[in-house]
């Protein structure tokens, strides 16, 4: 590299990392950060950015997405999810081994998903693998192609092809994963809780809103928790609960780290910006598993946010065509999927929720949105932070800039949204992925480049 060009140059920038902010440059070439500091207007790149009035984050890395490619394209694709991400400051993700057809439980539904990102996806991907009953054989070889951990549900997934795990087979499970140095990421809420209680409101013709969130009580996440991390702590397995819905939840997580469980956390954006109220209001556009919970218990989440005991964000977007998300049995609140379309907004939810409403400061959204995620997966530091020889993977955001979000803000294949016609503070100006601007307001999405595999 000549040292009077570089590719990019982001110039006066408040550079926002896990540690602190600071005002600075940035030089990258050949992809990664090679400079950070001050540097001379008289040194040039190929590419300028003014980031004067802008604070520059790393790029965020959302570790739950259901973009249903092969199979269910028509849900969400690669393409259209991957734009939305980009539009959203993210420029990773990991995308889950459902809602696809197959899924990603055995080498070849993995080699069809890859395919399908290798041509589709503009940001930078890991592939979840899948935990089910009678797929422990699998296991080793979906390591060996390159999964980024596994996932199992402890619950009814909604999906037929790819069934919630017994007992048995989620300790048999551990026991392999353990082995493979690998992680289990899992949807904590108990089978037999959650099924009872659903069979007992429908009996009693009680299927609202209210009643469906009433059949899944964060008692059922707790007792979950609870066996998973005994599991994790007789197995060794590593383990990652997914979209914890309140605080209680988080406490018992924090308990089992406390005994020297590897056990870690991830709420959502949803479980921190609505209530159960929301839901009614809402609708089906607004229902998810764990469904959204009363005011104290988002307000729970935001105090284990601040406490640190939430390790990372997660987005769980979960979308579906708008024809599933409307009742056509009597109001049938219990019929209709269960799923939130939310990556294009989590970071304007934590601006928004936590900074400028919750004084959560900077710092901390960047720790649970990129460093934390990169840790746990062993990305880190070469995704999650900036710093010199990392990827440049950043995204650049108006913190004093609002809008009011719009059906057409959104890069969705299905433009439904619970976050459509709400305020937030902070707009995504840039968001670059490599060095190379993939997003930028105003201008749209870069489609000619395609990310990597992590």
């Amino acid at each position: 590299m000549k040292e009077d060009c570089y590719d990019l140059i982001i110039r006066n920038g408040q550079i926002v990392t896990e540690e602190g902010i600071f005002q600075g440059d940035i030089a990258v070439h050949e992809q990664r950060i090679v400079k950070i500091g001050f540097i001379s207007t008289e040194k040039k790149a190929k590419k300028e950015i003014d980031a004067v009035g802008l604070h520059v984050f790393p790029g965020l890395i959302d570790t739950h997405v259901h973009f249903n490619e092969p199979g269910r394209t028509e849900w969400e694709g690669l393409a259209t999810g991957s734009q939305s991400l980009a539009a959203g400051g993210v420029t990773t993700f990991f995308d889950m081994p459902l809602n696809s057809s197959p899924p990603t439980t055995t080498a070849q539904g993995f080699e069809r998903k890859k395919q399908a990102a290798e041509q589709s996806s503009i940001l930078d991907y890991g592939l979840w693998g899948g935990l089910v009953p009678g797929n422990l054989d699998s296991l080793e070889h979906l390591k060996k192609l390159g999964v980024i951990g596994f996932k199992g549900f402890m619950s009814n997934s909604g999906i037929d092809e790819f069934l919630h795990v017994d007992d048995s087979t989620l300790f048999k499970g551990m026991q392999k994963i353990a082995g493979l140095g690998s992680i289990l990421a899992l949807h904590a809420e108990s089978d037999v809780i959650t099924n009872q209680l659903a069979d007992w409101y429908k009996a009693q013709g009680r299927r609202t809103a209210r009643d469906y969130a009433a059949s899944r009580p964060v008692l059922s996440e707790i007792e979950a928790v609870g066996r998973a991390a005994s599991y994790a702590e007789i197995t060794g397995c590593k383990l990652h609960i997914v979209h914890a819905s309140s605080g209680e939840v988080v406490k018992r997580i924090s308990e089992a780290k406390q005994r020297g469980v590897d056990i870690t956390v991830e709420t959502c954006p949803h479980y921190l910006a609505f209530t159960t109220p929301d839901l009614e209001r809402l609708g089906g556009v607004a229902k998810c598993a764990p469904p959204l919970r009363e005011q104290e218990h988002v307000e729970s989440l935001w105090e284990a946010l601040k406490s640190g005991e939430i390790d990372s964000i997660g987005s769980d977007h979960s979308p579906s065509p708008p024809a599933m998300k409307v009742a056509s049995d009597n109001d049938d609140f219990f019929s209709l999927w269960g799923g939130i379309s939310g990556a294009q907004t989590t970071l304007n939810v934590m601006l928004e929720e936590g900074y400028w409403r919750r004084n959560l400061p900077l710092e901390v959204i960047a720790r649970v949105t990129a460093a934390n995620p990169a840790k746990r997966f062993g990305l880190y530091p070469r995704k999650g932070t900036i710093a010199v020889g990392s990827d440049a993977d950043l995204a650049l955001v108006d913190l004093q800039s609002s809008f009011v979000l719009k059906e057409t803000d959104l890069f969705y294949r299905h433009r439904q949204s619970p976050y459509i016609g709400k305020t937030f503070r902070g707009m995504v100006m840039f968001t670059i992925l490599h060095g190379r601007v993939v997003f930028q307001k105003g201008e749209g999405i870069d489609n000619n480049f395609f990310g990597q595999m992590v």
